[in-house]
């Protein structure tokens, strides 16, 4: 399998501009001509946070994945959310170590690619 541990990046919360946009960085050589600009690193944080966010359908290639953590901003049992996110981790690769979900203002998720 493709190792989805390095790829292009998305802006964060450390970044200006919009979240989930390509994260552009410029670079030019001598003459003023454009060599890269796409920032390439670790994926793993925003493929994780893709895959929290999103609902099933968003995703064109796997239209099953996507946990749709904000529905649980409605639901009282978490339970359900945490056998989600266990399984649509895995979909993607990931093996979840650790997972604290027990409340929605403070949650820890340990996990990494297989």
């Amino acid at each position: 399998m493709k190792s989805k541990a390095t790829g292009i990046q998305y802006i964060d919360n450390e970044d200006q501009g919009d979240l989930f946009d390509l994260k552009i960085e410029v670079v030019r050589d001598v003459s003023g001509q454009i060599v890269s600009g796409l920032v390439i690193g670790a994926t793993q944080p925003q493929n994780e946070a893709s895959i929290l966010i999103a609902r099933k359908g968003e995703f064109k290639l796997n239209p099953l994945l996507g946990v749709g953590i904000g529905d649980a901003l409605l639901d009282e049992n978490l339970l359900e959310y945490r056998h989600r996110i266990r399984e649509h981790f895995a979909m993607d690769g990931l093996n979840v170590k650790a997972l604290d979900f027990y409340n929605l203002q403070k949650f820890s998720i340990n996990a990494e690619y297989e």
